[in-house]
């Protein structure tokens, strides 16, 4: 009989086939926990889930013929897991070594801890830290820091520490949390559905940490772009959207009018001075949607 796995990674793919390989073969060299790999193939041009299944027998793989956006691919992933803890891990990101297993570990000691993000990396010519924990989102402008974001890693992060939200590049969560508080959000489609999904757990009862015990390294954006129209969409969409979601009636209040009346002409004043048409155009897309969304 197959030992059922104590860890089920998933990863989302979309038009990522070589940072795909890369992450599966860096776990395949390091990483000696009991664990399935599950690669969600989210409505890439080629079959690329064919593909991946044929280099790499060992693992499964879903393939979606559209893309259903980050929430919901890793959702898939999700139904089809049988670990105990799910590792969710952005198909951009690579390991070194094989101590993601001792968030396992400090998870068994902790049982109201539900999930946990490892210290992340920034792999690219600037290196530096890209995640050592959040600072809580302010109430009415929805702004946060990622604690020791590009700082050189010289083991001043090294210390556990509550977070108020995972990244999503790469968190830890236990079965019974998702049971608890429910699938990844699938209305944002990308960016904030981590934010939320974090707010969910921590409502369910569930304490939030970042755990230095690993390192997962990340090449960001490469799906996206950092500084593409679509990122603008969605960042002004979803920002609106958490607020909805998440803050009660005054607040809430407060917040829709503040990216509406700031933010929002922040962002079309700096897409002006830098010539970016297609940034602001963007920006405004995002606005008419969320409104769209609150008509239905």
């Amino acid at each position: 009989m197959k030992k059922q796995p104590e860890i089920s990674v998933i990863t989302v793919n979309y038009n990522g086939l070589k940072d795909t390989e890369r992450l599966i073969e860096s776990l395949t060299e390091h990483f000696s926990a009991a664990y399935e790999l599950i690669v969600v193939d989210n409505g890439s041009v080629r079959n690329e889930a064919a593909l991946l299944q044929n280099q790499f027998p060992f693992i499964q793989t879903i393939r979606s013929e559209q893309n259903l956006g980050f929430a919901a691919g890793n959702n898939l992933g999700i139904r089809q897991a049988s670990g105990g803890y799910l590792l969710f891990l952005n198909n951009d990101t690579f390991v070194q070594d094989g101590n993601l297993s001792c968030l396992v570990r400090e998870m068994q000691q902790k049982p109201q801890l539900g999930a946990v993000s490892p210290k992340i990396i920034f792999a690219d010519e600037k290196g530096g830290i890209q995640f050592a924990g959040y600072t809580p989102l302010t109430r009415i402008t929805l702004r946060n820091q990622l604690i020791g974001y590009r700082e050189q890693d010289a083991g001043q992060y090294d210390q556990p520490r509550p977070t108020p939200y995972l990244h999503g590049a790469a968190m830890l969560v236990r079965r019974e949390v998702i049971d608890a508080a429910g699938l990844m959000p699938e209305i944002y489609f990308l960016y904030y559905e981590e934010l939320d999904w974090s707010l969910q757990i921590r409502r369910a009862g569930y304490a939030l940490e970042y755990n230095p015990s690993a390192t997962v390294y990340h090449r960001e954006s490469s799906s996206t772009g950092p500084d593409s129209p679509l990122k603008a969409f969605y960042m002004t969409r979803n920002r609106l959207l958490l607020a909805r979601r998440n803050l009660g009636r005054v607040e809430r209040l407060l917040s829709i009018v503040y990216q509406l009346c700031v933010s929002v002409p922040k962002k079309l004043f700096q897409s002006v001075v830098r010539r970016r048409w297609d940034l602001g155009k963007a920006t405004i897309r995002g606005c008419l949607a969320y409104f769209i969304m609150e008509s239905n």
